[in-house]
């Protein structure tokens, strides 16, 4: 480590809300269980820490990257030479009214939990999201959904940190689209909190929807396996090139959208596997890590079913993964 990761490291060490720590494995932060060390990792508890803690990395010139709970991240197997600095903010609010709600809070808040609280609370909304791994901010980031339903349709405004002040976007500014946000194309904006307008729901009613998908989503993703979710984005059919459009079964079609899995499939995808990383035999979108897979196999079978749809479709998947270092 340099003289300037070691002053920086030393001087963050002091402040309050900060845990600083060095060389430490990031295989231990991400779904995948895959990364090397990153030189700094840093975790602010509270929204003051994390403005100083990047101010002053920043300011030092130091390569920084900022991560939540690690659900869709792929890092390098050297790990990151710089600072990685994870906001676990989780504070809520709830303030309710006759038949709605606003909730509020912070980013690092984890999705899942808040899931269960707003079903707890009988407020509709999240419930579809029962399942999805990561922390709320990583939510919003990716504008996060499952089974017709995203995050966005939720969110009444962001708080997030420009690099000067904390600002806030109304859901029309967060500019969301399928799996997209505004913060996506400005990556130096960090999300620090959410508040969410929810509307009054029966709990059971609820609870019975949340239980319902999360036993179909625990059967395609037991939540042990090491792996990121869908790897892959799904098409919008009108998004599609007409060559495309013409081939794919009306049947596929499912909410204006067509699954990736499905153009992987017809490639020959499922049970594909480099090293320890193995495609499903079972879902041909779902990779995962099935021993002690590496970052390297694991982006040669990404690259590798791109190419495949490519090659068969003339179309192309974009991941829904992060690469770090």
């Amino acid at each position: 480590m340099n003289q300037v990761l070691k002053t920086l490291a030393v001087d963050l060490s002091h402040l309050p809300g900060l845990e600083v720590k060095t060389n430490e494995p990031l295989n231990r932060h991400t779904r995948f269980g895959i990364g090397g060390p990153a030189a700094l990792f840093i975790t602010a508890r509270n929204t003051a820490a994390f403005i100083e803690a990047l101010k002053a990395t920043r300011a030092a010139g130091v390569a920084c990257v900022v991560i939540g709970a690690g659900s869709n991240l792929i890092v390098s197997d050297v790990g990151f030479p710089g600072a990685v600095l994870r906001y676990a903010a989780d504070c809520i609010s709830i303030t309710h009214s006759p038949n709605a709600a606003l909730l509020t809070a912070a980013a690092g808040f984890v999705l899942q939990n808040l899931v269960d609280r707003t079903v707890a609370e009988g407020l509709h909304g999240l419930e579809t999201m029962t399942g999805i791994p990561g922390w709320l901010g990583a939510a919003i980031y990716g504008n996060a959904g499952a089974y017709g339903h995203s995050i966005s349709e939720s969110v009444a405004t962001v708080d997030f940190f420009d690099g000067a002040e904390i600002q806030t976007f109304d859901n029309a500014a967060c500019a969301f689209h399928y799996r997209d946000s505004i913060f996506k194309a400005h990556k130096s904006w960090i999300i620090v909190s959410t508040t969410l307008l929810l509307s009054a729901h029966n709990p059971e009613e609820l609870r019975k929807t949340a239980d319902g998908i999360l036993t179909i989503r625990n059967q395609k993703y037991p939540p042990t396996m090491k792996c990121a979710g869908s790897i892959f984005k799904n098409f919008l059919f009108d998004h599609l090139p007409p060559h495309a459009q013409a081939i794919v079964p009306p049947k596929v079609v499912r909410e204006g959208k067509v699954p990736s899995a499905w153009f992987l499939e017809q490639a020959g995808a499922k049970g594909l596997r480099i090293g320890d990383i193995q495609v499903a035999d079972y879902h041909a979108n779902l990779i995962y890590n099935d021993g002690a897979g590496t970052a390297h196999d694991l982006v040669a079978v990404i690259q590798l079913l791109k190419q495949k749809v490519r090659d068969r479709f003339n179309v192309e998947l974009e991941e829904e993964v992060q690469y770090v270092g």
